[in-house]
């Protein structure tokens, strides 16, 4: 079988629930805010003194939770929807 037909056979991801695209909006502004700090960081520093490391480190570890939040939601709502339609491994 060729790669392309092998390609549209793949199974697809669960259609976005309301629920779901508001973690992913979230998780996106938890990684755009970590990014934001790292690449500020001089002047995060700079304006808040000895409280940015504490408070990044906290971002860092928010992020790090709600990534693994959002992926075991995310990978529930995939496995129900392919076992719906009967398309599960």
């Amino acid at each position: 079988m060729p790669l392309w037909l092998d390609l549209l056979r793949t199974p697809m991801a669960a259609p976005e629930t309301g629920a779901l695209r508001r973690m992913r909006l979230v998780w996106q502004g938890l990684c755009l805010s970590v990014a934001l700090v790292v690449g500020f960081f001089a002047q995060f520093h700079a304006a808040l003194g000895r409280t940015a490391p504490c408070l990044a480190a906290a971002l860092l570890a928010a992020a790090a939770l709600y990534t693994w939040l959002y992926l075991r939601r995310k990978n529930a709502a995939d496995t129900a929807f392919l076992q719906e339609t009967g398309e599960a491994g």
